[in-house]
């Protein structure tokens, strides 16, 4: 923040903000109210201070264990009846840029050339084919993916899937000096704004119309997740308890690894379930945090909200998740944005529960390393569910590392002429310019560091085992 002396005293600066607010005819009058309200709410410092000595371990009934859920239905028309109530909202507001890609993540190809969203609309279809169903697919936007996602779903508009599209909220970005709007300096392209975090779809579902269509057809259920997020499938046995029991959101949480040790974890807090994010964490508890013995769960950010609480909530604006405030710096201006996450929003909710649910939930890919994990034979595909491969007896995955030579999706593919076999891999280190032949097993412990300026090719059909290979005489 700026020193004390251009700090003006916060109705000031909110009465500044508005006037300058006013004039952005970019954005809709619901989105300059929500971003004056998020800006007021940050700036009478409402934060969420946690007391460590408040946090409970949840107990079964508040962290269900997925085990001991009731099997879904047997029969077809009930089954039918159960899957009418649900909507799937994907979160589609992310572009593959850590991936060296332009559009929207989810238009990366994952496999079989098949994208994220080829994957999710044939999972939706055959639902909808095997249960006679109307399953809608729902994808929420940013303005930096509205345009290209809309073009890229006309190829599924002879589905048997309903798709809608609508956008979060765009927000300005702050100028952290003065706390106004950077398009009010001059910057109107997109580097001016920014979209204000996965929280935000509570009320743009809202404002965007789509919540009240869904209520008038009759469903009461949404599924949100990451449209990166290969496990996160619809689930009927979870459809069914939360429907059974009015639970009015539901958490998807699965057990920590130490590959998770900085996911937000649930806790019960004064009586309610509540999210605990790093970031609440004092600096002193921070590696308690990050145990896995005492924080054993991290949220999957897979979500089922009832359609009519989240209107409920929003119409009385309630949902005030806490504020993350994320600085960034555009053309040497520092600015800021605030933002929300979904996740937050447990604690609004009555009879909200956690499900504890199976690692297999959780197959993000938020990098190369993650591709290669999902394009070889430690997974297959059928009917557009990616499933780990039963002939691999650890339940963990591989660890894998790539240099920054495959960090682009582009040059990962041409650095590949097949993907290796990694059943029996435990873990695998590339660094260097390196090249793959096709038909390569991997065993065990792989490191294969190149010598810099010098590149290494590994040979076809060559099985490596434990083994560091830095030149072609390691081999």
């Amino acid at each position: 923040m700026a020193t004390v002396a251009f700090n003006p005293p916060k109705a000031e600066k909110i009465s500044k903000l508005q006037s300058a607010v006013a004039g952005l005819n970019q954005i809709s009058e619901n989105e300059k109210a929500g971003f004056i309200n998020l800006v007021a709410r940050y700036l009478s410092g409402e934060a969420q201070y946690i007391e460590w000595n408040k946090i409970q371990t949840p107990t079964d009934e508040v962290v269900v264990p997925y085990d001991t859920l009731a099997p879904s239905p047997d029969d077809i028309s009930e089954t039918k009846n159960l899957l009418d109530k649900l909507v799937v909202l994907k979160l589609n507001g992310g572009l593959g840029t850590t991936m060296g890609c332009t559009g929207p993540k989810s238009v990366i190809e994952v496999r079989n050339g098949l994208t994220f969203l080829d994957l999710i609309v044939i999972q939706i279809e055959s639902l909808n084919s095997k249960y006679g169903c109307n399953v809608p697919l729902l994808l929420m936007n940013s303005f930096n993916t509205h345009d290209d996602t809309l073009k890229i779903v006309e190829k599924y508009s002879t589905s048997n899937v309903e798709i809608h599209t609508f956008n979060q909220s765009q927000y300005p970005r702050l100028v952290v000096e003065d706390f106004l709007p950077l398009p009010c300096k001059g910057q109107t392209g997109k580097d001016g704004w920014y979209p204000p975090g996965h929280g935000d779809v509570f009320s743009a579902l809202m404002n965007s119309g789509k919540l009240d269509a869904l209520l008038a057809k009759g469903k009461e259920y949404v599924f949100v997740a990451n449209s990166d997020n290969l496990g996160a499938v619809v689930d009927l046995k979870i459809l069914n308890h939360l429907i059974e029991n009015k639970n009015e959101y539901c958490m998807e949480v699965t057990p920590k690894t130490l590959a998770d040790v900085k996911g937000g974890t649930l806790i019960s807090y004064e009586g309610r379930v509540q999210l605990l994010e790093i970031a609440q964490v004092p600096d002193e508890h921070v590696s308690e945090f990050k145990s896995i013995e005492k924080f054993k769960i991290f949220n999957t950010n897979n979500l089922w909200v009832n359609l009519k609480a989240i209107k409920r909530l929003v119409e009385a604006n309630e949902l005030k998740m806490e504020i993350i405030p994320n600085p960034k710096e555009v053309d040497g201006i520092k600015v800021l944005q605030l933002e929300t996450a979904a996740g937050a929003a447990i604690r609004f909710f009555d009879h909200a529960i956690g499900i504890n649910v199976p690692r297999s939930r959780f197959l993000p890919v938020k990098a190369t390393s993650d591709l290669l994990l999902v394009q070889s034979d430690l997974y297959t595909l059928s009917d557009g569910f990616v499933t780990r491969n039963i002939a691999r007896s650890n339940p963990s995955n591989p660890t894998i590392e790539l240099g920054p030579e495959f960090k682009k999706v582009g040059n990962f593919l041409t650095r590949f002429k097949a993907i290796p076999s990694i059943i029996e891999l435990d873990s695998l280190k590339v660094t260097g310019d390196v090249w793959f032949g096709a038909g390569i097993t991997l065993k065990g412990n792989v490191t294969i560091a190149a010598k810099p300026g010098e590149q290494l090719e590994i040979p076809e059909g060559v099985v490596l085992e434990n083994k560091v290979i830095n030149g072609p005489e390691d081999i």
